[in-house]
């Protein structure tokens, strides 16, 4: 199981959300790169960072601190947040960044998709699937629609996205375990694909069931900060999967 840390950036500062609500929000760190570069101390490889006010307002807003994280760590960084433009995936592939993450974009601009995978590759091209009751919610889980998550993961197949990080809101920033039968049937369901499993990982058991359903890599946020799951913890987890 491969472990990927992840920082949500709101303000310049590393926080929380409680189901993606930006009323409760919890401040983690004043000092996002420091606490990327304790991940990287730590043995982990890759960070998972959210532009959290960039999902909320449609364009990249925390780019400069994500490009200083990327020059002052060797850490494989994935973004999401407010990416909706070919430019704005350029920007950020040319700083530093390893690949970046289309949410909302997916849904509501699926061209933009296929025309990132068919510019920048399905290795850097990442699609966020968030969703409640197993339909998509965008704009950072700020609006629901009625699709249902396996029919969007069905079209973006068919552009040539490989690889998904699929978020339950019910579950993000509760620390009460991800929906396992929900991720191990979407990998199920499309076994050419990597499904990321994102939200709720709270401890190691949570970790040895997504394994056990199939999932070969989790992103571990709220948990990390807490302690439940120490950085410590998720490196030997992570060497044991390299």
């Amino acid at each position: 199981m491969e472990i990927i840390p992840a920082i949500d950036l709101r303000n310049q500062q590393s926080v929380r959300l409680y189901q993606g609500d930006f009323d409760q929000i919890t401040l983690i760190s004043q000092d996002p790169l420091k606490q990327a570069k304790q991940i990287e101390t730590a043995g982990l490889r890759r960070l998972h960072l959210v532009d959290l006010d960039g999902a909320k307002s449609g364009r990249p807003v925390n780019r400069d601190l994500i490009k200083q994280i990327c020059a002052e760590t060797n850490l494989k960084v994935e973004v999401g947040g407010g990416i909706r433009t070919l430019a704005q995936i350029n920007g950020y592939l040319t700083s530093g960044v390893s690949r970046v993450i289309l949410g909302s974009a997916a849904l509501t601009d699926p061209k933009l998709v296929q025309e990132a995978v068919n510019q920048f590759g399905n290795d850097q091209v990442v699609v966020g699937i968030d969703g409640k009751d197993g339909k998509v919610a965008i704009s950072g889980w700020l609006e629901e629609s009625d699709v249902v998550m396996s029919t969007l993961m069905t079209s973006m197949v068919a552009v040539g996205v490989t690889s998904f990080v699929v978020t339950d809101i019910t579950k993000d920033g509760t620390l009460s375990g991800p929906n396992v039968k929900l991720l191990g049937k979407l990998q199920q369901k499309f076994p050419s694909t990597e499904v990321i499993a994102s939200g709720g990982v709270t401890t190691v058991d949570d970790l040895k069931n997504l394994s056990d359903a199939g999932i070969k890599s989790a992103i571990v946020g709220r948990a990390m900060a807490t302690g439940d799951l120490p950085l410590t913890t998720l490196a030997e987890v992570s060497a044991d999967a390299g």
